[in-house]
Formats: C-alpha cells, structure tokens, sequence
C-alpha cells in the first residue's frame, strides 16, 4: 500500500501536469515490453516495436528490472516534460545520484550481477552515462516517437475531464477518483502498491504526472527525498496504435521535418498557449516558440495575443495538410 502524507499547504501546492513525461513513458514502455500483461492495449505495439529494437536496449533491462526496483535516476524531476530536457537532465544526474541508486539496485536485485559499464557508471565515469543517454535516446525513437502523437491524445484526453473535475469538485474529489484502489481520508492518500511506502510530503507539494504506459497501480520514486511525482494510468482506446494515420504523420514529417510536424500536430489538437505548445510536442519552449513562427509565416497555424500569453491554432491550411483534406475546418474562424 502506497500512503502519500498532506498538509493544508500540500493541497494547495498539487500540480496536474498537462502532458506526458517522456522519460516516464520511456521506463513504463519498457515493463510493457517485457511483461504480459495488457496485451489487448498493447499486444500490436509490442508486436511492431519489438523486433525494431537496437541492442542498446538491454541498458533499459540491467537499470529497470522486469520487476522490482528501477533506479530514480532514469526519471529526472523538475525538467520540463520534453526529450531534450529530459535526456539534458540524465546526462547531468550527480555521481552521488548514480552511486546511490545503483547500489540500490545491486542490493535489491542480488541475482542480477551488473556489467562493467553500470560498475563504471557507479563511479560516475562519463562514458558509461553516455551509453545510458545514447541507450534512451535510440529507445525512444524507435518504441515512442512514432507513436508519440497517439500517446499525447490520450494524456491530453485525460487532462481535459479532470481539469474539469477539477474545477467542479475541487482537489480531494480529483485525489479520490485519481485511480480505482485511491482512498482519500484527510490528510491521507491511500493507493495500491506492490510494498508499503509511505511519503511524507511535509509542505513540498504533489506532482500528478499522467501516463500512458503505466499499467495497473500508480508509481512514484522509492527515494522520499526525491520531489514528490505520483503517476498514474490514464485510459486507452484499444485501437491507439492502429496505423491508420501513419502514412499521412510520415509523409507531413518528411515534407516539414519530424520536430515542426510534431509541433504542428500539438497545435492541431486544441489551441495551445507556447508553454502548453512545448509539453504537447515535449521539445524546449524556445523550439516552441522558434517552429511556431516558422509555422505562422507558412500560414499553417494562426497565433493572437490574449492578456499575456499567445494563443496558437491550426488554420484550415495547417489542418488541410495534416488531414488531407481542404474541406476540414479550422478551430476559429481566420
């Protein structure tokens, strides 16, 4: 049983993130993998993505187990929800970071004996956290970017009813309904867990990170003194890795290049500020705000100022070109 310990200030100081986390999915992804269950959510995804899989995976199964404890590293916290950021933060864990976890993980996994270059990376040798950054790097390309537009639908699916349950009920009736084993009784959140833990988080706040590769009970770091992360399970359809808009997303990704594709889709999921933008498309606010305007001057997206932020659409242009289709209307009217 997983009991996350609240104080007033806590309650004020949740945070719901509005899209996915890349790394997370990257180490969700990877149980998915190697694990049975799920199969009618994730049997096809397994299917195409296993056997496109470069060796260098195998760093993903020495560092997160089939089971058991994975080390908190592999998770940054407090970067923004991009791959850049995300990998940016990875290559820079501190070597008492690595030290700690990976003896966490030697202690915990004693049958499991670790190569060379994971008792190098104990040491901080930067070479050996390189492999582990070129590891991830190459897993998500393969397993989630292709994938990635179908994996941000669903989060942002989620996000939207709960922002207004949110807003309807309040925070307690959002950590209640937060996933079916969750028991809310003030000041305690009480969620299934395979071992007993328990955070306490003393005024720092919360964290609700949706997922869609988590399965089963919610997840968070075995380090208390990490910043307080919870993720949980969002719902899938079961047909999200149906390829049926794969030709078009890889024909607009060759013609505009795989980060402004990304960028324009994120836009044409709903209007987006530039900050909503860069977690939609999970790349840095600057890249953002710099494949916008490119955007913007190819009339594929349409931005106006309102108060102090900027407001950014598809046109019927940028829709045309996603869909293929001129008929399709824009959100607003140009």
């Amino acid at each position: 049983m997983l009991r996350i310990h609240f104080t007033s200030d806590d309650l004020a100081r949740i945070r719901l993130a509005s899209a996915p986390d890349p790394l997370w999915e990257v180490l969700l992804s990877s149980y998915r993998l190697r694990r049975p269950s799920g199969a009618a959510y994730f049997g096809d995804w397994r299917r195409a993505v296993a056997p496109k899989l470069a060796p260098s995976a195998q760093v993903l199964s020495v560092l997160a187990p089939p089971a058991g404890y994975a080390v908190d590293f592999l998770t940054p916290v407090g970067v923004e929800p991009s791959v850049a950021a995300g990998l940016e933060a990875l290559r820079r864990t501190p070597r008492t970071r690595l030290r700690n976890d990976l003896e966490e993980l030697h202690d915990r996994h004693p049958d499991r004996p670790l190569p060379a270059w994971a008792h190098a990376l104990t040491h901080g040798d930067p070479r050996a956290l390189t492999t582990v950054v070129g590891a991830v790097t190459a897993y998500f390309a393969t397993a989630l970017e292709p994938y990635w537009p179908q994996v941000r639908r669903q989060v942002d699916r989620d996000h939207e009813w709960r922002t207004r349950a949110l807003d309807a009920t309040g925070w307690e009736a959002v950590l209640a309904t937060l996933h079916p084993s969750a028991t809310w009784r003030y000041p305690v959140l009480e969620l299934a867990f395979p071992a007993d833990h328990d955070i306490h988080l003393d005024g720092r706040g919360l964290t609700l990170q949706p997922s869609f590769f988590c399965w089963g009970a919610p997840t968070t770091f075995l380090d208390t003194a990490l910043s307080p992360v919870l993720v949980f399970p969002v719902e899938r359809s079961l047909d999200w890795s149906a390829p049926a808009h794969a030709p078009r997303h890889q024909a607009v990704a060759a013609l505009l290049g795989k980060t402004r594709a990304r960028v324009l889709e994120a836009v044409a999921t709903a209007p987006c500020t530039t900050t909503q933008l860069a977690e939609r498309a999970s790349v840095p606010i600057q890249t953002a705000s710099h494949q916008a305007a490119v955007l913007r001057e190819a009339n594929l997206i349409h931005s106006r100022r309102h108060r102090n932020t900027v407001i950014h659409t598809a046109t019927s242009l940028g829709m045309a070109l996603l869909h293929g289709d001129m008929g399709l209307p824009p959100f607003f009217p140009q």
